[in-house]
């Protein structure tokens, strides 16, 4: 289950670490071992996720910790699922196009 997420539009990895209740080191294991978590840097170096980020972050907590995938088969889930929307959003696009060329 995934808590209320303050709004904001970057959240600094102490406050990941708070909102997930997973540890630092972790947090930069996962955004080695899987590209979908990617916070910027700031001018001092700092990591700063975005909201997206957390949400990937909760998903793949929720793999591996509860649902008890290996890194390996986190990541095939992770790439199948965004595989499944990318081909959802063509198919919205089309829909969008027949839908203008009908107006």
């Amino acid at each position: 289950m995934i808590p209320d997420i303050p709004d904001r539009v970057f959240y600094r990895i102490k406050e990941v670490c708070n909102i997930t209740g997973l540890k630092p080191h972790v947090l930069r294991y996962w955004e080695q071992e899987f590209k979908d978590i990617k916070p910027l840097k700031s001018t001092k170096g700092q990591r700063l996720y975005k909201k997206k980020d957390l949400y990937t972050i909760f998903t793949i907590k929720r793999l591996l910790y509860e649902k008890k995938f290996t890194i390996d088969g986190a990541k095939r889930y992770m790439a199948e699922r965004k595989s499944i929307i990318e081909e959802i959003k063509e198919e919205l696009r089309e829909v969008v196009d027949m839908l203008k060329k009908e107006v």
